[in-house]
């Protein structure tokens, strides 16, 4: 296997094994709480707000996404560059959402692919961010919001590829990241169109 397709390899895995490391139930610990035995089930931010409350769920987004930023920042150096940045970005979801770590269970990925894009296309981020509040404020969904946002990072880092203000690895990383985001949220779309998402604060 050429040297580039053993450090891509290479930057994938270090970048799942990041996103991986369970912060949701790792805080939740020091509680004494999991989680994952109420309400979603999931390990992120949300649920973490209605299992742990605020202040454990703050410390819950602030560790989600720095597993993206570090994920980046190490598939940047194993390389190769800029595709080994992209490659950890898009692992470190995929290992958020699906951990080896806790029987491949997980959160939905939005905060660790926020923590990955900053740095890939922080403009992107700056939008969806934007976004992002304005939903959950005006209807308490925060899985509608994260969903918008989400294919807001996609559509506006394409954008910023095809004027040139973004390498294709951002376009392909934000594409794919959005992509993993939605599947994660199957469940939650099925109760959006059925009318039966519960709101934040339920």
């Amino acid at each position: 296997m050429p040297a580039a397709a053993l450090q891509l390899v290479g930057a994938a895995l270090a970048g799942y094994l990041i996103g991986a490391i369970p912060v949701g139930v790792l805080v939740g610990r020091l509680r004494g709480v999991d989680p994952r035995d109420s309400g979603s089930g999931r390990t992120g931010t949300t649920n973490a707000i209605r299992s742990l409350g605020v202040g454990p769920a703050a410390a819950v987004a602030v560790g989600d996404i720095a597993k993206g930023l570090i994920a980046v920042g190490v598939g940047t150096a194993i390389g190769p560059e800029p595709w080994g940045a992209a490659a950890g970005a898009v692992a470190a979801v995929i290992g958020h959402v699906r951990s080896v770590f806790i029987g491949f269970g997980g959160g939905r990925g939005v905060a660790t692919g926020a923590g990955a894009m900053v740095v890939l296309a922080p403009i992107a981020v700056a939008v969806a961010l934007v976004e992002l509040v304005t939903i959950i404020w005006a209807t308490r969904l925060v899985s509608l919001a994260s969903l918008s946002a989400a294919t807001t990072v996609a559509i506006v880092t394409v954008a910023l590829y095809l004027l040139g203000n973004v390498g294709p690895e951002a376009a392909v990383a934000g594409v794919l990241i959005a992509a993993i985001v939605i599947v994660a949220h199957l469940d939650n779309i099925g109760r959006l169109l059925a009318g039966s998402e519960r709101r934040l604060g339920q």
